[in-house]
């Protein structure tokens, strides 16, 4: 006999609090505008110039509004309501958004560094004058685009992959700035890539933490803030479990997390407020708003070991999902 409880009371979003997230509709809508504006005046400039490296930088800047687009989409389509065929709505697609821009980013430092060795093999005059104009500019841009998503990175990866992107761009401009004000001042044309090289590094390492995590949300894996062995201890300790296996922990976006588990309980009670009240536990203690809870007494309870064991899914004479055969 087993009780199959389902609880997603509050929708929590992931990070412990039962507010709403705020919403970043009109950040995207403008940090698109200013950063589009900005690549066809660059791109204009380089273009009345001549200036092959304006141009090169309003290509690269096309790439931020991309990672801008994909993550606004990706956080539209978020909030559609779930279906017949997608039970979780399209919440995911967050997470995919935030692995595409941190791959767009890790490309983005490698073309910068293969430009900066180049450099280093042939280095070119600078036009240092009109880059650092452009360059100030640009920076006030991704900087001001970045301090839009800021507070939303700490609690969603997908925002977080937007700011690291703006931030980034930021990050470059102010190297650009930079290197066109010593090479000015020394004539010293090896200092412009290893300025690159610098931001280069700097942006990886920013961006791996990016990378890992929404990789290992793509492929099902606990979130990074989630310890699973605290859940299952919290949940073993519990007044009347004895044991506690087939353990899930899974993002269904990047800001939602869903559990399942099998808790043995020989003298489980007959109502369901146990079951509501671990809900509201794992959702308050560890941001996680979908569980779903099978209670078993019976042979599981005599079988503590076999039941902890948990590896086998047809073990008790019913599947991961708690259907029993009849």
């Amino acid at each position: 006999m087993g009780l199959h409880h389902h609880d997603h009371s509050g929708h929590d979003h992931g990070h412990g609090h039962g507010h709403a997230p705020p919403s970043y509709g009109r950040a995207f809508a403008l940090g698109v505008s200013l950063n589009l504006g900005f690549v066809i005046v660059e791109g204009a400039a380089g273009l009345l110039s001549g200036s092959i490296a304006l141009i090169a930088d309003a290509g690269h800047n096309l790439s931020d509004v991309l990672g801008l687009l994909m993550a606004w989409a990706a956080y539209a389509l978020s909030k559609r309501p779930a279906s017949a065929r997608y039970t979780y709505g399209l919440r995911g697609s967050s997470i995919l958004a935030a692995l595409f821009n941190a791959i767009l980013l890790l490309i983005a430092c490698g073309a910068i560094a293969l430009g900066a060795v180049q450099r280093f093999a042939h280095p070119a005059p600078l036009e240092s004058g009109t880059m650092m104009a452009v360059a100030g500019v640009g920076i006030v841009i991704n900087l001001g685009t970045a301090l839009l998503f800021l507070r939303g990175g700490k609690h969603d990866i997908n925002i977080r992959g937007a700011f690291l992107h703006m931030a980034a761009d930021a990050a470059v401009s102010a190297g650009v700035v930079i290197a066109g004000f010593l090479v000015g001042q020394t004539g010293l044309l090896w200092i412009d890539p290893a300025i690159s090289l610098v931001i280069v590094a700097v942006i990886v390492a920013g961006t791996w933490g990016l990378f890992r995590d929404s990789l290992t949300m793509s492929l099902a894996g606990v979130p990074s803030r989630i310890d699973p062995a605290s859940v299952t201890t919290r949940l073993g300790a519990l007044p009347g479990v004895t044991a506690v296996h087939h353990v899930h922990i899974w993002p269904t976006s990047t800001t939602e997390t869903a559990l399942t588990a099998h808790l043995v309980m020989p003298d489980a009670p007959g109502d369901d407020n146990f079951l509501a009240s671990t809900a509201r536990l794992v959702r308050d203690e560890f941001g996680i708003g979908h569980a779903t809870f099978q209670v078993e007494r019976g042979r599981c309870a005599d079988a503590k070991a076999e039941c902890a064991e948990g590896h086998h899914d047809h073990d008790h004479g019913h599947d991961d999902h708690g259907h029993h055969p009849h």
